[in-house]
């Protein structure tokens, strides 16, 4: 296992902690980061885009005039695709833009995403981060003591107080643990965690 160690709000040691290998010690593979990725950001996609066809736009269905006679090009109703108003050939339908990735492989996906962070020195164990008076400027100053910048934060449980304060600081993210997800891992440049999710990283993690 490998040895971290854990700090308070002021960026002072109060201990260390022992880091399971089998989450935060596996080789990282790019090409299972990225299918994961992928597939996170598809499945955000509302995939709502649609229009009409010719049968469903509001025209008539009448001949706009006679087929011969009238030295005019031939033409069929109001509805054909080549006129203004007319409906659209082949145009997107609503559509699932979902990717299956499996269980296991979004596990792994996770475990090489920790495992990266740490391996670049850009994990940081924490001890209990909150901000008792919400304030912004409290919350920014005790970040910039870690000097982190795009950081994400990831809790046991969303303190009221860590959760107001932190809004208003756009290059930070702070989640739960059971929100924790390859993609932000990998977009933000450091990882700030409790202590406390350690244990639950590693149950949820490991089987």
């Amino acid at each position: 296992m490998t040895v971290v160690d854990v700090y308070n709000m002021e960026k002072e040691k109060v201990g260390e902690i022992e880091l399971p290998e089998e989450v935060f010690g596996v080789p990282v593979k790019k090409h299972v980061l990225h299918e994961v990725v992928v597939a996170q950001l598809a499945r955000r996609r509302a995939g709502t885009a649609a229009v009409k066809g010719r049968s469903e736009v509001d025209r008539s269905g009448a001949k706009l005039w006679r087929q011969k006679g009238t030295g005019r090009a031939r033409v069929g109703d109001a509805a054909s695709p080549i006129r203004r108003g007319g409906g659209v050939v082949f145009g997107p339908q609503p559509r699932s833009y979902d990717r299956k990735v499996s269980k296991k492989v979004r596990k792994s996906a996770l475990r090489m995403a920790l495992s990266d962070k740490l391996g670049e020195e850009k994990l940081i164990v924490f001890d209990g981060f909150s901000v008792p008076d919400a304030k912004t400027k409290t919350f920014a100053g005790a970040i910039k003591k870690f000097d982190v910048r795009k950081a994400l934060i990831v809790t046991s449980e969303m303190e009221e107080g860590l959760d107001r304060s932190s809004r208003n600081v756009p290059w930070v993210k702070v989640m739960k643990a059971e929100g924790l997800n390859v993609y932000d891992i990998l977009t933000h440049d450091h990882l700030l965690i409790d202590k406390s999710v350690v244990g639950k990283l590693q149950e949820a993690l490991v089987s």
